[in-house]
């Protein structure tokens, strides 16, 4: 396969420059996709900032992709030629475990082979979507539905399926009340999917600077955390809260707001361990959820273009995502930055 052109870093902290990237030959069950868009994660940032442990170099990131299909291997029977198609978090997994059988691909007790920074069965390493092409196997591969854009459909690969997941879980439907901690680019595609199962939906933020578009999104209750006593009027009557913040979490708070067996669920990943009493648990749940499935996925795309669910997003040139990932760090966007591959 002829050199693709990438944008990616080649040493620590370094800048975002074009690089070419070999992208393997397509093996039978493989599709070739043409990147449209690519989301940018703030997890991208952690990793190409050597904030979670070690980095293959070139790096080049990028697990919410958005595309359509240029070519497929010679036993593919899910997609064909022109198909919509975008690829999350990962790109692989053993298909024999135990969570595997289950559908939980996931939570492959092998370890699911990530989209980038990770080794794939060749033993290559993977490469993300900050590119102009790349080669998935069909069975990880997602149809986008007609009814969302490309560009407002990449986040969803990782933002919307981190909320999706958790909430579906727990059971979120018009019975439910559902909090949301944070009000970014995970929140607030949580608020929009909570409010479109039915839920009645609050939102949880540091400050009254996003009061608006909390409404506009789909909460019903808005209330700032920084002001003494802001949360009382919520003790006890939380079904479910799904916490997007990272740090300074004061876990036993969230836990208060609950209702009998509500559930406090982390999606944010925390660099520290919560501390937590016994006695803050009792008759409560305090979980963590990451990404979801393959086939979950799948189910979220569909439920999010059956609601018109797209993330809120600013479309930016390959020159621009050093500046992004900084306003990302000084939460400067609302809510997703999206690269547009034809820029590079």
């Amino acid at each position: 396969m002829p050199t693709v052109t990438a944008f990616g870093v080649t040493q620590a902290h370094g800048s975002f420059e074009k690089l070419g990237l070999e992208r393997r030959e397509l093996e039978p069950h493989d599709v070739l996709i043409k990147i449209a868009f690519a989301g940018i994660c703030h997890s991208d940032i952690h990793t190409v900032r050597g904030e979670w442990g070690s980095i293959t170099y070139p790096m080049i990131p990028g697990h919410e992709i958005a595309g359509v299909i240029e070519a497929v291997g010679s036993e593919v029977t899910s997609f064909k030629v022109g198909d919509r198609a975008g690829v999350g978090c990962f790109v692989d997994a053993c298909g024999e475990c135990e969570n595997c059988l289950l559908g939980a691909n996931n939570y492959c007790l092998g370890g699911s082979t990530a989209t980038y920074n990770g080794v794939d069965k060749y033993g290559i390493p993977t490469a993300g979507g900050y590119s102009s092409h790349i080669v998935v196997d069909e069975h990880f591969t997602l149809s986008i539905p007609d009814a969302l854009g490309l560009a407002e459909a990449a986040p969803l690969l990782c933002a919307g399926i981190t909320m999706y997941s958790p909430l579906r879980l727990w059971n979120t439907g018009p019975d439910k009340k559902v909090s949301i901690v944070g009000l970014g680019g995970l929140g607030h595609m949580g608020v929009k999917i909570a409010h479109a199962m039915g839920a009645e939906v609050s939102v949880i933020t540091r400050s009254d600077a996003k009061r608006a578009d909390a409404a506009r999104l789909g909460a019903s209750h808005f209330y700032a955390s920084g002001a003494e006593g802001s949360l009382t009027a919520l003790r006890y009557t939380q079904d479910v809260i799904i916490n997007t913040i990272s740090a300074g979490v004061d876990a036993e708070t969230y836990l208060s707001l609950l209702r009998l067996h509500g559930a406090l669920v982390n999606v944010g990943v925390s660099p520290a361990p919560y501390a937590v009493h016994f006695g803050a648990l009792v008759a409560k749940s305090l979980s963590a959820s990451g990404i979801g499935s393959i086939s979950e996925t799948q189910e979220m795309l569909n439920f999010c273009a059956e609601h018109g669910l797209g993330a809120d997003i600013e479309v930016i040139g390959a020159a621009d995502i050093d500046a992004a990932y900084d306003r990302v760090v000084a939460s400067d966007v609302r809510y997703r930055f999206v690269i547009d591959t034809a820029t590079f």
